[in-house]
């Protein structure tokens, strides 16, 4: 898979005050793309397409580089302490992801130029929490590795978190653009993980990413570069044949990593769950989808501000559950899975 190149650029005027934002025009503008200005991404208008779905599409192809203007972080729970915000929406299409929703109609890519307010911002959340580690999720809100080619903003990120005495940086992706990557001074202190299904749920849900196969060589490299290493199985989805479908995904990883070394090899287990706002813009934007949103077999669950999302029944997910941790245990006996939710 080629990387992300978009399509059409927008620039803030305020994202030109800082060097990132002239070194990224300097770059579209080499590379050919078409740039237009907005007093702000609220402002966006005009983006292409003969209907919404259209419009859908393409604006998932549209980025627009900007200024985070608010610095409180976002709490990340299970997974870190805070998300820290280098940017905002994916380029992939992944039927089931919660972006559908917590982007709106906005579902653009955004990459913030201002990091070095960001740094700062996050090494007070470290000094107030000294001397506990701060653990700082990049990817809450984006595929940061998806972009990062064109931006090295998480490049940066990385080497920042490095030389820190008390934080930690995570980070997910379902892309293997990392060669830019790999000689960054990461000091042990970035766990690299990737997301990781069985082939049916990346054949049918998962269009617009890297192949299972790219995503492991990816691994590889990550490894071999002394990164600690992670794998989010997610979402977790009761497709038939699902224990054998797990199985293999288990098999294909160990065959694959056989022979490097895998210290504090982690793995996080996420179910499959939706809310019904998600459920009306997914089967809008993806008409013909095959993911399963049947309210009626799945257990109704609170979530954050209220919104309540519906996830497996007990059983189910207890089964999916003991399952998944039972793989991670026979094919990586040293592995830990740091939680299943």
């Amino acid at each position: 898979m080629k990387p992300f190149v978009p399509q059409l650029i927008y620039i803030e005027p305020g994202a030109l005050e800082y060097e990132l934002g002239r070194e990224l025009k300097q770059k579209f503008e080499e590379m050919g793309l078409e740039i237009r200005e907005t007093t702000s991404h609220n402002q966006i208008r005009g983006i292409p397409g003969d209907n919404e779905l259209q419009q859908y599409r393409n604006a998932k192809s549209t980025l627009v580089v900007g200024v985070r203007r608010t610095l409180k972080f976002d709490t990340s729970k299970p997974s870190a302490e805070y998300a820290i915000p280098l940017a905002t929406g994916c380029m992939g299409h992944c039927h089931y992801c919660y972006l559908q929703t917590t982007l709106g109609s906005k579902p653009y890519i955004r990459t913030y130029v201002n990091l070095e307010d960001i740094f700062n911002q996050a090494q007070k959340y470290m000094d107030e929490r000294a001397p506990e580690i701060t653990r700082f999720e990049a990817a809450c809100t984006s595929d940061i590795v998806g972009l990062d080619h064109l931006t090295h903003s998480l490049k940066k990120t990385i080497e920042f978190i490095g030389q820190t005495e008390y934080g930690q940086l995570r980070f997910v992706t379902k892309y293997h653009h990392v060669d830019h990557l790999l000689d960054a001074k990461h000091n042990g202190k970035t766990r690299f993980r990737f997301s990781v299904n069985s082939r049916y749920v990346i054949k049918n849900f998962e269009p617009g990413t890297s192949s299972f196969d790219e995503r492991l060589e990816a691994a590889k490299k990550v490894a071999k570069a002394g990164y600690p290493l992670g794998f989010i199985v997610a979402p977790i989805y009761l497709h038939d044949e699902w224990k054998e479908g797990y199985r293999e995904l288990f098999e294909r990883l160990s065959d694959s990593l056989e022979g490097i070394e895998l210290p504090n090899l982690t793995f996080e287990l996420i179910q499959h769950r939706f809310t019904k706002p998600a459920k009306k813009v997914i089967e809008k934007r993806y008409p013909k989808t095959k993911l399963e949103m049947d309210e009626e077999k799945r257990k109704y669950k609170w979530g954050r501000y209220g919104i309540g999302k519906y996830v497996y029944q007990n059983e189910e997910a207890a089964e999916m559950e003991q399952t998944i941790r039972g793989y991670a245990q026979e094919y990586f006996p040293n592995s830990e899975v740091s939680y299943f939710t």
